[in-house]
């Protein structure tokens, strides 16, 4: 008995001619292969179909995509594959071309499906009301517009843990650690790992350095005072103001952002191509063959 086709989602909701020109492409590619049935097409962002039939969402644009659709997503998480129109992409790492030489391999089901760590962020005010926000790189409160440093309080499962003095704080996941928190000095988490990263932007003293704890614990922040402008920004794309009394809790979300991974992907090679690590630059290797044949 044959399988059944998989079942694909294209969501291109951004209307860049470029990344509509690839979705023709790509739904070309696809219409020729029996083994796959594209079931839907996402083009507008305000489409909220419900798509959780699928057995793929395929991305196209850049890691900023995949968050929305992910977010989107909600409680009935799909697994992704994305396919990079953008920057970096560390999770939108596959170019269109090596998308469409891969098609066999996915039509024969081929790959992995990678469960990474999502969060909830709950911002509650002093009246009591709050909000929930679903997210996948981080939390960050920023000093922002306000111009002026931030005491931001952190506390662990209620346990105070320290104040940071600066211009902001982010709370990140492995798969955000390659993004806001790299460049303000974080480390970087495998993408699989079950942790949060805490990490300062601009620390005001030097004996703060970022945390790594554990995925199974609570995050609380708050803020005793915090001028007009501060702002806390959830994925790089929610961005709502952040004053004095409000609290923002962190803590591990109840469903995996689910990625797909075609045969040949390695994590310190996709580091190694992003971030250009190349080992010593070329004139340095070049000196050091010219002192090893000096006599």
């Amino acid at each position: 008995m044959s399988k059944p086709p998989l079942r694909l989602v294209l969501i291109a909701r951004d209307r860049h001619a470029r990344i509509q020109a690839t979705l023709h492409e790509l739904q070309e590619s696809l219409q020729s292969q029996p083994g796959i049935e594209v079931t839907d097409l996402l083009t507008d962002d305000s489409d909220t179909r419900d798509v959780a039939h699928a057995d793929i969402a395929v991305v196209l644009g850049g890691d900023g995509a995949i968050l929305r659709a992910c977010r989107r997503f909600g409680a009935a998480q799909i697994p992704i594959l994305g396919v990079n129109l953008g920057r970096l992409g560390f999770l939108a790492d596959l170019s269109p071309e090596a998308f469409k030489e891969q098609i066999p391999e996915l039509e024969a089901r081929q790959y992995a499906i990678v469960s990474h760590l999502m969060f909830e962020c709950i911002h509650r005010h002093p009246d009591g009301s709050e909000e929930s926000y679903l997210g996948l790189n981080e939390v960050a409160i920023l000093s922002g517009a306000s111009l002026q440093l931030i005491d931001i309080q952190l506390a662990i499962d209620g346990e105070p843990v320290t104040t940071f003095s600066g211009d902001g704080l982010i709370i990140s996941t492995p798969v955000g650690s390659t993004a806001h928190n790299l460049s303000a000095g974080g480390p970087i988490l495998r993408q699989d790992l079950k942790a949060f990263v805490i990490t300062p932007i601009c620390p005001h003293t030097l004996t703060i350095r970022p945390i790594v704890d554990r995925a199974t614990v609570e995050y609380q922040l708050t803020a005793d005072e915090a001028s007009p402008g501060v702002m806390l920004v959830v994925d790089g794309q929610i961005k709502v103001p952040f004053t004095a009394g409000d609290q923002v809790i962190v803590r591990a979300a109840p469903v995996t952002f689910q990625l797909v991974r075609l045969k040949g992907h390695s994590f310190y090679g996709t580091l190694h191509r992003k971030l250009g690590w190349h080992g010593q630059p070329r004139y340095q290797r070049a000196r050091r063959e010219e002192e090893d044949q000096s006599p």
